[in-house]
């Protein structure tokens, strides 16, 4: 009779459901519940769950729909999330030790014998076998898997407010180039003025042929600086499209940016404001996450010097030369290291200097971030007072500009204080745009520095908060 037909029917079944059943569990320890959640859209503040945005909205552009295509369009986006998601599979991977494992095997040989006689030896086994203690080495590997996924989700956290600040301020200085455009073309038409009046002047024998040149060269040099700015102006929306994942040359149009407060913009002292960043820096977390992981390691090192028991159980079948014979075994194994060469001495030192290592690396990141707050506090408060003086600048200097003008066109002003006035005036309103950008940027940057960049920054700033 063949071998397989009298392989005992409570193997077959065991053989054939037990790996259909464990396949359809395709997650039994739930791990994609512990990886975090894919960037974008779903991050802090936004209500609900919407797709990933992937192409331009119909209206114009705003922040908060570039920070959208840039998280869910850059590649660094989704390296951090799947690397995040092999963590969570690594902590699945080191729960399963604490499982059974359930093994079949069988075999089959066919002996020739001398009277060209034929005789088969067969076997059968299916065998249970558990770790049933083992000194800690399970409980340390799941902690130091959870430790490690609590690392790659922090990481993820910090790189998206990282790209959510590179989208910010491409969104920004795009804005900016914008502008800058608006001010040389204004700057142009005042110097048009200019020399329509030196022109006008020098017609009727008022004005000496010098004014009309130096005003020629002033327009022609306005001129110029309007098509750079267009060139510049172009560049960064081409940058910020590949920012945002399309081509360079995909048209842009950007909404309109929200004033600035009219109150004050900060809630806080710098130094509660460090406190906080370093309650809430992602990238802090993460350093935090890898010093008690590496202490996990440290423990893991030393159980794998310490003695197992394990159980093994489990019924067999065999058939020698036509005799069957079938049975079953039970028994525990106690596995004892005597001696490895050192080899466990020398792991918990190496993983106990490691833990000196994420220790003096964390100490570190944690003056970084007091660092990091401080800077972008006074970053901003600078710009936060530069943005009130280029308002009063430029509102002196149109003012100086209007008079000027008016006293050439009256005969008492010089063709040289007109065009200083135009010059000073074109300086005040880049400054403006310079101070406009200033603020969102590093009011962006403190955010991004306290640990507390979301869609809650842009929001307030749409709604006219702080």
């Amino acid at each position: 009779m063949p071998f397989f037909s009298r392989f005992p029917r409570f193997l077959l079944l065991t053989a054939a459901v037990l790996p259909a059943w464990a396949a359809g569990l395709d997650d039994p320890f739930a791990t994609d519940a512990m990886a975090p959640l894919k960037p974008s859209p779903q991050l802090a503040a936004r209500v609900g769950e919407a797709p990933c945005a992937t192409a331009l909205p119909a209206t114009a552009l705003s922040a908060l729909d570039a920070v959208d295509l840039a998280l869910c369009n850059h590649p660094q986006t989704r390296e951090v999330w799947a690397a995040a998601r092999v963590q969570a599979a690594l902590v699945g991977v080191a729960r399963a030790g604490w499982l059974p494992n359930l093994d079949a095997s069988a075999s089959s040989t066919r002996f020739a014998l001398e009277n060209n006689a034929y005789t088969r030896n067969a076997a059968a086994a299916l065998t249970l076998s558990w770790l049933l203690y083992d000194f800690g080495l399970r409980s340390a590997n799941v902690d130091n898997a959870q430790r490690l996924l609590d690392a790659a989700a922090a990481t993820q956290d910090a790189t998206v407010q990282g790209l959510f600040l590179a989208a910010l301020q491409g969104y920004y200085a795009a804005q900016a180039a914008q502008a800058a455009v608006v001010s040389a073309g204004e700057a142009e038409r005042a110097a048009r003025r200019s020399f329509a009046a030196a022109d006008a002047r020098y017609q009727v024998g008022a004005a000496t042929p010098a004014d009309r040149l130096q005003a020629q060269t002033a327009l022609s040099q306005a001129t110029l600086n309007r098509i750079r700015a267009e060139g510049e102006a172009r560049n960064a929306l081409g940058t910020l499209a590949n920012a945002l994942g399309f081509a360079a040359g995909q048209p842009l149009a950007l909404a309109e940016l929200p004033p600035p407060p009219a109150g004050g913009v900060f809630q806080k002292e710098v130094d509660a404001l460090i406190a906080e960043a370093q309650a809430r820096r992602p990238d802090l977390k993460a350093a935090e996450a890898q010093l008690r992981a590496a202490e996990a390691s440290v423990d893991i090192a030393r159980a794998q010097g310490r003695p197992t028991l394990s159980l093994a159980t489990g019924p067999s079948w065999q058939e020698s030369a036509g005799v069957v014979t079938q049975g079953g075994s039970v028994g525990l194994t106690l596995n004892v290291p005597i001696f490895s060469g050192f080899d466990t001495t020398y792991r918990v030192r190496s993983a106990a200097a490691q833990v000196d290592v994420r220790v003096a690396q964390r100490d570190r990141l944690r003056n970084q971030v007091a660092l990091d707050v401080w800077k972008a506090y006074q970053s901003l408060s600078t710009a936060t007072q530069s943005l009130t003086t280029a308002d009063d600048l430029v509102a002196s200097a149109t003012q100086s500009e209007r008079v000027a003008l008016g006293r050439y066109q009256a005969g008492v002003g010089t063709v040289l204080d007109l065009l200083t006035a135009q010059s000073a005036l074109a300086s005040a309103r880049l400054q403006r745009i310079q101070a406009q950008l200033d603020w969102n940027v590093f009011r962006a940057v403190l955010a991004q520095a306290v640990g507390a960049l979301d869609y809650t920054l842009l929001q307030g700033a749409a709604e006219g908060r702080p």
